[in-house]
């Protein structure tokens, strides 16, 4: 079921996306933001600041700060220490990609 379209601009954020944006591209972007809010729920679950986990994991307090921010494309390398400094890892599973076809 579609929502009603109430955007000034014509047109819902899920319609926009549809439109411009590839499965595997809005896949690919679900998935980046998911890892970043899992690792900032972590962080504030743990009361841990960007410095400490900066001690923490070895990756520099500016870099953590950009990647909460989505301002930075970080390796994946970095991503794994700053997760297993929050006792956390990435897991792979099977890819869900919407289907946009009508």
């Amino acid at each position: 079921m579609k929502k009603e379209n109430s955007s000034p601009i014509g047109m819902t954020w899920e319609e926009f996306e549809e439109k411009y944006f590839t499965p595997e591209e809005i896949a690919e972007s679900d998935a980046e933001v998911a890892i970043i809010s899992e690792l900032i729920k972590a962080r504030n679950e743990g009361k841990i600041s960007q410095k400490q986990l900066e001690e923490l994991s070895g990756v520099r307090q500016p870099i953590i700060a950009r990647m909460e921010k989505g301002h930075t494309d970080p390796r994946l390398s970095t991503v794994l220490r700053v997760l297993a400094s929050l006792g956390k890892t990435l897991v792979v599973a099977p890819l869900k990609i919407k289907n946009t076809s009508k």
